[in-house]
């Protein structure tokens, strides 16, 4: 008898060990074997550079609320139908409207030279005839923060970091901190004005990099603006003579009202389940010295060619792919916030998303914030992506990306792609991020990885945990 009873026990637990297992997501064999196919063909296919280089010649720069801004969209629209979507439509999206004129500054005294310079997004501009005054400079934000701020009264702060090439940009964290809240900081003590060495990487090029300030009050904002790496430099030269350094800023900017653009969606109709979707995307504005080829024309074009592959199957996917071309992410994620706030209500019908807005360098690492019982789906995904030079690490949060991040912190489950960024932050916000930075082969990398996870997590049977504020404190922000 009591053989038997370990017997029954056994045979129970086994039982119980299959109904947890049947209950897990997990992926069909058939839908595999498709992703994989996906896969190798869109390693040779063209479509994402064609998309890419048509947006870069045909638009080019698309300052959010500028003049390229309608011209963008209206290409978006095209594109997308060009392409074959089911369905191509807009979704409203406010934001300020920040309008650059004209930038120029210089070292007065003690020798004086001239800067090459830009001025950050929700700069004001200087008064009439510029802004001179002496500076003072800070090696860090934490340096800036505990100054006293009778000694920064009047003057200009400079901020010196300097960012460190990595495959993994961590850099960009202070660097873009030290552009976001640097002038903000400056501001509260009473600074005149704001310079920062470029949220960059390049060492030897002569452009500054610009990129979005922390100021949304007018009234509260100084005139801020980023040095090239050279002048940085020079800067810095000039100050350890230990004699008051003085610099004229003369910057003719800042913000004109309000602006209405749109998030530009395309869909692949899911056949069973139209409802329930998998989302892509990147955004569709860019800064305005270069033509937005790697920040983030990419990204664009590798969602909207993953799609198109997956349309040219023999049979539409079960649920459907979307495809949104975001709407100025680089002032403040604005296009993102009005999708989240619009779609908060349907998080439970998003399978699982990401967007791509890290330039074109090859995939290295797939990470995921899912529920538990998909972890072994998104198991399936990497196994199919690491013919690919993709690594799974499970330990590691998915965000969602730039702008599906939003999203993510609503509830819906999410990947994170992570690309090589080792050179991405030379070209990052300059005039020097034009068509010629993409490499075809590791665009199309990209291509293959973004078509093979969407097909599967379309096809999976199960879902992967979206729910309303499902994955709140999982690091994905940080």
């Amino acid at each position: 008898m009591r053989h038997h009873a370990s017997t029954l026990l056994a045979a129970s637990l086994l039982l119980a060990a299959g109904a947890a297992s049947a209950a897990d997501t997990t992926i069909p064999a058939s839908a595999v074997k498709t992703a994989e196919q996906l896969r190798d063909r869109a390693l040779n296919d063209g479509t994402a550079y064609a998309v890419l280089q048509s947006l870069t010649t045909e638009v080019g720069p698309r300052l959010a609320g500028g003049s390229n801004d309608q011209p963008g969209r209206d290409w978006a629209v095209a594109k997308f139908k060009a392409l074959g979507f089911d369905k191509v439509y807009t979704e409203p999206a406010t934001y300020p409207l920040w309008v650059r004129r004209h930038e120029s500054g210089s070292i007065v005294a003690p020798f004086p030279q001239h800067l090459v310079l830009t001025a950050l997004g929700y700069s004001p501009g200087t008064p009439k005839g510029g802004l001179t005054a002496q500076v003072i400079a800070f090696d860090s934000i934490a340096a800036l923060k505990a100054a006293d701020p009778a000694t920064i009264k009047g003057k200009i702060v400079y901020v010196g970091y300097r960012m460190q090439r990595s495959q993994d940009g961590h850099d960009y964290g202070m660097g873009s901190m030290v552009r976001v809240a640097g002038p903000v900081i400056a501001a509260s003590k009473g600074a005149a004005g704001y310079l920062l060495r470029s949220a960059g990487t390049d060492a030897h090029e002569r452009i500054a990099h610009t990129g979005v300030t922390g100021f949304r009050d007018p009234s509260k904002a100084i005139p801020a603006a980023a040095l090239s790496n050279p002048d940085a430099d020079q800067l810095e030269r000039e100050l350890a003579y230990g004699k008051p350094v003085s610099v004229q800023l003369d910057l003719d900017c800042g913000i004109v009202g309000e602006y209405t653009g749109a998030n530009v969606i395309g869909e692949i109709t899911g056949s069973k389940h139209p409802e329930q979707v998998v989302a892509i995307g990147g955004h569709l504005d860019s800064w305005d010295p270069g033509t937005g080829a790697i920040d983030d024309g990419a990204g664009v074009a590798i969602s909207m060619a993953a799609a198109k592959l997956i349309h040219d199957l023999p049979q539409r996917p079960d649920r459907t792919i979307r495809v949104i071309a975001f709407a100025n992410e680089e002032m403040g994620l604005w296009g993102a916030r009005a999708y989240a706030d619009r779609h908060a209500k349907e998080v439970t019908d998003f399978m699982l998303g990401t967007d791509s807005d890290l330039g074109a360098g090859k995939v290295y690492r797939i990470s995921a914030s899912v529920k538990p019982g998909a972890r072994h789906a998104i198991e399936q995904i990497a196994d199919v992506l690491k013919p690919l030079g993709v690594a799974y690490d499970p330990r590691r949060p998915g965000g969602g990306g730039s702008d599906l991040g939003a999203m993510h912190a609503k509830g819906m489950a999410a990947l994170t792609l992570d690309q090589d960024a080792t050179h991405y932050f030379d070209w990052h916000h300059t005039s020097n991020d034009t068509l010629d930075k993409v490499d075809p082969k590791e665009l199309a990398q990209n291509v293959a990885a973004y078509a093979a996870w969407s097909y599967m997590a379309a096809q999976a049977d199960g879902d992967f945990g979206s729910a309303p504020g499902a994955f709140a404190g999982d690091g994905a922000e940080e």
